[in-house]
Formats: structure tokens, sequence, C-alpha cells
């Protein structure tokens, strides 16, 4: 029966070469957005590592009228670190903020600072989180070996930080980096110290790639360190969204010339969502409109030949062939037809672990894409297949006969 399908598939290979090509093409499509839509339904269900809930997000920006000065020692001291502490202290007054802390990208923000390094011989790369101290308070962060920043660490020469677990198994394979240096420093940088491990912290939200980040402690006081321009704020629950403008006047009275802009991180979740989804919903839709073309180029193959093969039909129906018979061979020969371009397809797909290029969504959305490939590929031909292999099996082989 395969031999003889895959004979008739091989006579007409002329006929069926353009619509072999748009099912390899429709594969790979399909594979692409199966791949990226698994990656971001396994993302979003793994947890962030911090909570965003009653946390608001105040951006201060001085405009850029700022310049270093020279500070003891000649040291050169930048002027926005103690502002930027006085409206830290500012805001921890207010009876209706919990806690308080800076970061220099706030969660869910666009952008994203990456260090890069040589480690043991191999290339590491993790993003970078600058923070002041009580950043566990705000956004809930759990440490699960050693611990968080404490107040001890501002007067110590080195910048203490903490780091997933991701990294931790980069660095140190199976041991343990809580108290280990995190990489060597060269002549102008500042020693990173680690004193604690989180389970993750994926700054950049749910749907996000998997990956290395150190949170590194700015120390409030020092020269060297300079706190972010973000102010997060763990609200008391139940604070009104009035209270934003009594929390930018005070921060007004502070700092006069700079520009506040404050907004709950529930806002900035929802647009980092949506404008991360965009992409997978434009994938979707192109993928969706080339398998509708996909389906009426199928249907009309399938019409073409059909009329092309009456006689040839009818014949087999003269010779004893059954109307189930029929059918089956048309629906055999168009899923035969669809699994030749698929294996085409698997030879592709198959070298990209080779080629290391699905180590950015994991092994999962990778082995999901290709089996969402073949069921939608395999469906499609089939469900295509059925109308034109229903007509050609209520086929009379007096019918047939008489064609012309």
């Amino acid at each position: 029966m395969i031999r003889h399908l895959l004979r008739l598939v091989w006579n007409r290979k002329r006929s069926n070469a353009l619509l072999t090509l748009e099912i390899f093409f429709s594969f790979l499509v399909v594979f692409a957005v199966g791949t990226a839509v698994s990656f971001a339904a396994m993302a979003y269900r793994r947890p962030l590592g911090f909570a965003w809930q009653n946390v608001w997000a105040v951006s201060a920006d001085d405009q850029g009228n700022h310049d270093r000065i020279g500070g003891p020692g000649d040291a050169r001291v930048d002027p926005r670190a103690a502002v930027i502490e006085r409206m830290l202290g500012e805001a921890r007054s207010l009876p209706e903020v919990e806690a308080a802390a800076s970061m220099a990208i706030a969660p869910f923000a666009n952008g994203s600072m990456v260090s890069a390094w040589t480690e043991n011989g191999r290339e590491v790369s993790s993003e970078v989180a600058t923070t002041t101290q009580d950043l566990d308070r705000v956004l809930g962060i759990q440490v699960v070996s050693g611990r968080w920043f404490e107040p001890a660490d501002a007067a110590q020469p080195w910048h203490s930080v903490v780091i997933n677990r991701s990294l931790e198994r980069a660095l140190g394979g199976g041991e343990s980096m809580v108290g280990k240096r995190l990489r060597t420093p060269d002549e102008t940088e500042t020693e990173d110290r680690v004193v604690g491990v989180v389970e993750d912290f994926r700054r950049s939200g749910e749907i996000a790639p998997p990956g290395n980040i150190f949170i590194r402690l700015m120390r409030e006081g020092h020269p060297e360190d300079v706190p972010g321009g973000n102010l997060l704020l763990k609200m008391r629950p139940g604070t009104p969204a009035a209270f934003e403008e009594t929390l930018v006047r005070r921060l007004h009275g502070i700092a006069p010339d700079w520009s506040f802009e404050s907004k709950p991180l529930e806002q900035a979740r929802d647009s980092a969502l949506r404008s991360r989804l965009a992409p997978f919903a434009v994938g979707v839709l192109v993928a969706g409109f080339l398998m509708l073309m996909v389906a009426l180029g199928l249907l009309g193959v399938l019409w073409q030949n059909l009329v092309r093969r009456t006689r040839e039909i009818g014949l087999r129906r003269a010779v004893g062939a059954s109307a189930a018979d029929v059918r089956r061979q048309v629906l055999f020969e168009q899923l035969l037809l669809a699994s030749l371009a698929m294996a085409l397809g698997l030879v592709l797909v198959l070298q990209l672990p080779l080629l290391g290029l699905t180590s950015l969504v994991g092994t999962a959305p990778y082995l999901a894409g290709v089996g969402t490939a073949i069921v939608v590929i395999l469906t499609l031909t089939l469900l295509c297949s059925l109308y034109p292999a229903a007509l050609a099996a209520r086929l009379e082989p007096a019918d047939a006969l008489r064609y012309e």
C-alpha cells in the first residue's frame, strides 16, 4: 500500500512540488510560532521571584542638570547620590509607605545592564541590577541561601551582591558561591562578593527568557556609589491613588528642578506584558493566514487531481475497489505528501539543538513547537482531504468511464 502510494506521489511530482514546498514552509512557520507561544506560556507560569502588588515606582529625573564635584580627599562625588538618599528618607517617613528602595532600572522597564567576564576558561554573562538595601522588603524577595544586604555592608570596601541560582550554577557548578568573590575585577573596578542567593529575580517580567542576574548593593553615603533614579515604594494596602500628588509634592520639596513620574508597578507590568505579547500575536496571525492559504491551495489541488483522475478512480471501482478503499487512498496520499514535506522540515529543525540555537528558549518549548507543527499540519491536511475523498468515493464506475 505504502509503495503504491509513493509511486503515485512520485508520478505526479511536478504537480505536487509546489504544494510540498508550501507545506514545508508552513511547517517551519508553525514550528517557530508554536515554540514562541510555548515558551511564553511556560515562562508565564514560572515565579517572578518578587512581588509587584502594592508597589509604586517613582521615576526621578534631574533633567541632566548635574556635575560631579570633588569631595574629601579629592574623591569624585555625584551630587545626585545625596539627593536620592534624601528622597528615600522622605519617602520612608510617610505613614503610607512601608519600605523604600531605589534601582537603576525598575522592574518591568525596558533596557538592562549586562556584565560579561571569563570564569575558569568559560564566558559568563549576567544582567546587573543595582539597588539600595531595602529592596527585599519592598519586593518581598526571598533568599534561599546566605543572607540579604545588611547595614554593615555599606561600610565594606567591596560591593555586596546577591545572585540567582542560575548564575550560581554557572559559576560554582554544584558548590555554593556564598562568601566568594563573584569575578576578578580589573584595576578600576570594585570587587563584588556574594552574600546570598535567590531562586530567581526576573526583573524584565513574566515573558522574559531565563538568565543569570546579580543584584549589587549601592552603598548609601559611599562616594563611589550613586543610587538609581527609580524609587520603589511598598505602599500600605488601601493607599488611595490621590496620595500620588502628596508624594510628588514632598519629593519636589527636596529637588525642585527634578521631574517625577509615579505609577503603580502593576501598570508597568501590564504595559510590559502587552508589549512583549504583541510579537506573539502578530506571529499567530501570520501563521493563521498562512494556514488558510495552505488550506485553500490544498483544496484546489485535490479538486483538480480529482477531476484529472476521474477515469483512474472509475477504473479502480470497476475492478472491485470499494468506496472506502477510494476514500482511504485519497486521504493517505495527502497525508503521505504532507509527511514528506514535514520530513524535509524536520531535517532542518533538528539541526537547531546541534548549533546551540535552542538555548534561549529551552528544550521543552522547542519540543512543544515541533509537536505543535506536526499536529497542525497533519490535522489541516486531513481536514482538507475529507471532502475531496468523499466526492471520489461517491464516483460511480459508469460515470467515470463516460468522462471525457
